[in-house]
């Protein structure tokens, strides 16, 4: 069944909060300052939002809705085994510092600015992103690419909050300097996938890498 489309007034709300929130910091953001860039009165905002906690959260899971439907469809169109999409995937995530630097911005810092969502919101966009991680690294594991001893989920909580803290790093360097995202991804994936380590520590056996080429 087809999602029905959003209000136009609200759409338009939406983007606005993300662009002032980006701008302005969600602390220092006023419902005025997003109905003022949305062009729509101050009480509109609030047909459609109970207040500025639910504005950033409500703009958060539609935006990650959008996420993830393009990135299984990116996923499924590189097709590959498990360890080509995990690359995609983390390509696709840290473009996004210089694709979409607003949402960017507001993905690694504004949210978590809000008391709301960091301590109340249970997260389940947060959560089927996570899902969608999860489901390459087991799939390698069942390709035998990755260590079927490794739990799946402290692989996927590692490799994520690499790549929350990297995006945030490339994106507040990307307002004074030109960032090579895919140089960035390259060398995230080398050490995911082989380890940092030279070699053997002395007096061990070598027990291979953590996830094999």
């Amino acid at each position: 069944m087809a999602k029905a489309k959003a209000p136009e007034k609200r759409v338009r709300i939406l983007d606005a909060a993300l662009k002032v929130f980006a701008e302005q910091g969600f602390y220092n953001a006023r419902v005025a300052d997003v109905a003022r860039a949305a062009g729509v009165a101050d009480g509109t905002i609030y047909l459609y939002f109970q207040n500025k906690d639910d504005l950033l959260i409500s703009l958060f899971e539609e935006r990650m809705e959008e996420i993830i439907a393009a990135l299984r469809a990116d996923l499924e169109a590189t097709g590959g085994d498990a360890l080509v999409r995990l690359r995609r995937m983390i390509e696709r995530h840290l473009s996004m510092a210089v694709e979409s630097p607003l949402l960017a911005e507001f993905i690694t810092v504004e949210l978590r600015q809000s008391a709301k969502f960091v301590r109340e919101y249970e997260n389940p966009r947060f959560q089927e992103y996570l899902t969608v991680l999860r489901d390459l690294v087991e799939e390698g594991q069942r390709e035998g690419l990755i260590r079927s001893g490794m739990d799946s989920r402290l692989i996927v909580r590692a490799i994520f909050g690499a790549l929350d803290e990297v995006l945030l790093t490339l994106t507040l360097a990307s307002t004074t300097r030109s960032i090579d995202f895919r140089e960035v991804a390259e060398t995230l994936c080398d050490l995911f996938f082989h380890g940092m380590a030279s070699g053997p520590r002395p007096g061990t056996m070598p027990r291979g890498p953590v996830v094999a080429p």
